[in-house]
């Protein structure tokens, strides 16, 4: 039946062996390292937006909300992505500032967990990027008051609408004020691969600030 609920012994019996393929070895850089894991990813047919990342923010009640955004970048020492400033994770970076992001490559028994801080980016970078969206996405960002209640999905088209008759399409959409990029400067990289009897390899980069030099540690699974 479509509506039977999963048994506490079937939901532990789903589990499964992982593959043979370790990881001895990574660039002494986490960047580069994390670069080739990213380009392993995207070639993989079977996962889908390699790019995805998994953001965790601490808010302003100490409540923890996670959801998931799109890398856009990796430069400048850290991890770029794009958000509306009044959303509910903007206002918890607001408040703290420490973040953490997860990429989780089911696919390939792999995921990379990054802990570190932060920070907008200038508003000339956000307008830059602004402009390579597709029309589409850049008018979505007019219609949207993000993490605001709305009253109805016709509200929405509504606003839509109206942002598209304001600026056809083909003509040059301004980035909205309220609207801009992040950057991530991590202080902990962790590399995951998973592995036979549960005996998973776990390389982790780290330094106390982000002045440091980068420590490759191993640590049990």
């Amino acid at each position: 039946m479509a509506d039977e609920k999963f048994s506490r012994d079937e939901i532990r019996a789903m589990r499964r062996s992982y593959g043979e393929v370790g990881m001895e070895h990574l660039d002494a850089d986490p960047f580069t390292a994390f670069a080739d894991w990213l380009r392993q990813a995207h070639e993989n047919p079977i996962i889908v937006e390699a790019n995805a990342m998994v953001l965790s923010t601490l808010g302003t009640d100490s409540s923890i909300s996670t959801r998931t955004v799109l890398l856009k970048d990796i430069s400048e020492g850290g991890f770029t992505f794009f958000s509306n400033y009044s959303s509910r994770k903007a206002h918890a970076m607001e408040s703290n500032e420490q973040v953490s992001l997860l990429f989780p490559w089911y696919a390939m028994e792999r995921q990379v967990a990054i802990s570190g801080i932060s920070t907008k980016i200038s508003q000339q970078e956000s307008e830059d990027y602004f402009a390579t969206r597709p029309w589409s996405s850049q008018i979505g960002e007019w219609a949207s008051h993000q993490s605001s209640p709305l009253a109805s999905r016709d509200e929405l088209e509504q606003r839509f609408e109206g942002a598209a008759k304001k600026w056809p399409e083909g003509t040059s959409v301004p980035c909205p004020p309220y609207w801009g990029g992040y950057r991530v400067t991590p202080l902990s990289i962790e590399f995951w691969q998973g592995r036979y009897s549960r005996l998973h390899d776990r390389l982790r980069y780290e330094r106390p600030n982000i002045q440091s030099d980068w420590e490759l540690n191993r640590y049990y699974p």
